[in-house]
């Protein structure tokens, strides 16, 4: 079993060596330009439109709604901010989720500040929308749906195909954070009726500082990037040709194989899903348990802060991460936590696993045996568990 095992790949995943092998020409042989208009530079402009059509593929799009990004947080703000500004005249209004990425809630906030107005529509206790509400909260100026595809923390899939018809039966523009999810789940923008989608490469496999922006033909956003006329002349900018193609690789290996992967990853998360339950007390899983990133485990343990978990699974190994936003200097619990429903004090002791296909059976019950042991520790210490076990 390897020293480290790593599982935060919904933080980021290692790039693929068939990814890294196909980049590498790029930088160092085919390093030109693709805007130059001499020969050199037409194997690079080549890559970039063959990494696009990948993508386009994936989705069921076509490659010119296909535009490429530094990664989701920049295609999320461009969506957002292109979509209000853009469509300004008609009305003001948006409705988004209280479990979105920072990504999504911070522009949306921006937007706040800058004379819209934001829904931010409540979740059940799975992290779920519901359709019903979605429709109710749709106002005459109403003029984009934001949600996110799956959840980044609890892995919860919301219902996109529900969402785009709504959006769709309302003529509201329907824009999707699919960046937990593409690479991991089926998404056929045609059939699900997404007008705009943002994906990141670092999270299946891909190189980090890339992602693109499906935009729909027809849907009118404001330029983001100004500067250059890359991209159509709708995102400025020199393109980072290793990284599109670096993209467009992890693209390609990720739709290949991407039954067997949810298969694999499926069957190690409910393993350790189910030791998790069976063997240590007072905890509870997030996140719905069907309708579910095969590769997201969330769970809260009671009586113990995650930041201090954390520490202790990393003094073994083991890289996870916590959504409790204290270990980024916060002392706020997530806010997913929060809007499904959970108390501070339970909040603040959450866990997140996230698998890739290589992680084994073994390494799960090396995870969870060491898990047992070290919040039985963490409780020990903790005057709240004493007092609970005193009363009970």
């Amino acid at each position: 079993m390897n020293s480290l095992i790593y599982l935060d790949n919904a933080a980021t995943t290692a790039v693929k060596p068939e990814v890294f092998e196909a980049m590498k020409p790029y930088f160092l042989e085919n390093y030109s330009n693709p805007s130059s208009i001499y020969t050199f530079a037409g194997k690079a402009k080549q890559a970039v439109e063959e990494a696009r059509e990948k993508i386009a593929e994936a989705l069921n799009a076509k490659p010119e709604e296909i535009y490429f990004t530094a990664g989701g947080s920049e295609s999320d703000n461009w969506a957002i901010k292109g979509a209000a500004g853009a469509c300004k005249e008609k009305g003001r209004h948006i409705i988004t989720s209280k479990i979105e990425h920072h990504a999504v809630l911070h522009t949306c906030q921006w937007l706040e500040k800058n004379g819209y107005e934001v829904t931010y529509l409540d979740v059940d206790e799975d992290g779920l929308i519901s359709p019903e509400e979605l429709e109710k909260a749709i106002r005459p100026d109403t003029v984009l749906i934001t949600i996110m595809f799956a959840n980044n923390e609890i892995g919860t899939i919301e219902p996109v195909e529900k969402i785009g018809e709504i959006a769709k039966k309302h003529d509201i523009l329907f824009h999707t954070d699919g960046v937990q999810a593409f690479g991991h789940e089926p998404v056929d923008v045609q059939k699900m009726n997404i007008d705009m989608f943002s994906a990141s490469a670092h999270k299946f496999h891909g190189p980090k500082g890339i992602g693109f922006l499906y935009l729909r033909n027809g849907v009118k956003i404001d330029t983001f990037l100004h500067g250059g006329s890359q991209e159509r002349s709708r995102r400025a900018g020199t393109h980072n040709v290793p990284g599109i193609v670096g993209m467009g690789k992890a693209v390609e290996l990720a739709v290949e194989g991407m039954e067997e992967r949810r298969e694999k990853e499926t069957r190690i998360r409910d393993y350790l899903i189910e030791r998790i339950e069976k063997e240590i007390p007072y905890i509870k899983v997030n996140g719905h348990r069907q309708k579910r990133l095969s590769n997201n485990v969330n769970i809260c343990f009671r009586f113990i802060e995650g930041e201090s978990l954390l520490i202790m699974l990393d003094q073994k190994g083991i890289c996870a991460s916590s959504g409790s936003a204290c270990t980024s200097g916060s002392l706020d619990p997530s806010h997913v936590l929060l809007a499904i429903g959970l108390k501070h004090e339970i909040a603040h002791g959450s866990l997140r696993l996230t698998l890739s296909e290589e992680t084994t059976k073994e390494e799960a019950d090396y995870v969870v045996d060491n898990l047992k042991t070290i919040v039985e520790r963490l409780r020990s210490m903790s005057p709240l568990y004493e007092d609970f076990v005193k009363e009970g």
